[in-house]
């Protein structure tokens, strides 16, 4: 088995450390405080080509592999988990659905720009009773023949007020439950759909998170993604993809907290010598970079699965699942490194912390990873 990164893999997951370093870093507390988006770190990723990573680059993007694509979520994700998500649903959440389902005339209408970073896109499946349930869906797209009017309400979206393009999963045909479901593609400006708050967020507080109303939204039947009734398995299989951007994310989160609580265990004295001597800090190091180390495996195998064309489901929950998890508690660890420091914002480790948490939310919660893990182990 063949564990290393190629010369392109390598320079890749280089120019996202240095991007992440010299512009995300500078003023990451402060957008954290005001929860400000990175609009303009955001345009110069879309300028280096990260967040239209894996699309043709027939369409405008980049033709690279998903394992480029984890290198860099991973790499953001150290220094500004807010500014990796817009990376991870542009790339998994918009651009691949848009891609692997949409047609010509789609695609070159949306996918181009999109790809570019001309503009970014959002993903609208969760909603006020219906979370990852793609079947509970009570938005309404009603078929009138060329156009459909959609209706309802979507929460939690990410990039809600700063995208221009939106996929919105909605149900037109309820008694075929989840074969009446279909996907649309929502510009911004139509008529009746209309932004709501910005929600005040525990942690990726940069991150752009609105709901998002629905009155009687004219769509164009052009603007539906695939056949009628298609909406069910494009969320599936979209999410499905969406597990290992945010399983990546849960990685960087969990190794920026690793890096910081190391260097701050050299520096850092008590009883007349640096912590990291003390073996109750060095054992917390050594189980962190162990637990890492196994995430990074998991994220990494998920991501080649896709890659070479094999189900990803499996590998991408788990994936998802432990490196959430891992996440979590390294940098719950990094915060007891620090010690009172860790409470302080400027060690950067309590944002990590809060940041941390949604890996284990969105894109389906623990439990939802371990529903589908189990029901896939328990098939054979």
């Amino acid at each position: 088995m063949d564990f290393s990164l190629t010369e392109e893999q390598l320079m890749i997951q280089q120019a996202a450390r240095d991007f992440a370093l010299t512009e995300l870093l500078p003023e990451v507390i402060e957008r954290d405080e005001a929860q400000r988006f990175p609009k303009e770190e955001v345009k110069k990723m879309g300028e280096l080509g990260f967040l239209g990573m894996m699309v043709d680059s027939k369409y405008g993007g980049s033709s690279l592999d998903t394992i480029s694509y984890v290198l860099v979520m991973e790499e953001l994700s150290k220094i500004d988990a807010s500014a990796s998500v817009v990376v991870s649903v542009n790339n998994s959440l918009v651009c691949w659905g848009l891609e692997a389902y949409g047609t010509e005339a789609q695609k070159e209408k949306y996918l181009t720009r999109l790809a570019t970073g001309e503009i970014i896109g959002a993903f609208c499946l969760s909603e006020p009773e219906a979370g990852s349930d793609a079947t509970s869906q009570k938005t309404t797209a009603i078929d009138k023949g060329d156009h459909y009017i959609l209706n309802g309400t979507k929460n939690w979206i990410t990039n809600g007020g700063t995208a221009e393009v939106y996929l919105v999963i909605a149900q037109t045909d309820r008694e075929k439950g989840h074969k009446g479901i279909n996907v649309l593609i929502v510009e911004k400006g139509m008529e009746g759909f209309e932004i709501g708050p910005k929600e005040n967020k525990l942690g990726i507080r940069g991150s752009d998170t609105h709901s998002l109303n629905f009155n009687d939204v004219k769509v164009p039947k052009e603007n539906r993604i695939g056949e009628d009734g298609f909406g069910f398995k494009f969320a599936m299989k979209t999410l499905a993809g969406g597990r290992i951007g945010i399983a990546a994310q849960a990685l960087g989160i969990a190794a920026g907290a690793y890096e910081l609580a190391k260097k701050y265990s050299k520096e850092r004295k008590s009883f007349g010598t640096e912590i990291a001597n003390h073996q109750a800090i060095a054992f917390k190091l050594a189980d962190m970079h162990t637990q890492i180390e196994a995430a990074r495996h998991l994220v990494y195998k998920a991501a080649w699965d896709k890659d070479q064309g094999k189900d990803y489901d499996l590998s991408g929950a788990m994936a998802k699942l432990y490196a959430s998890q891992v996440a979590m508690d390294t940098t719950i660890e990094a915060v007891q490194v620090h010690g009172g420091n860790g409470f302080v914002k400027e060690y950067h480790v309590e944002r990590l912390m809060r940041d941390a948490k949604i890996t284990q939310i969105y894109e389906g919660t623990s439990e939802i990873q371990k529903i589908v893990i189990s029901r896939s182990i328990l098939r054979d």
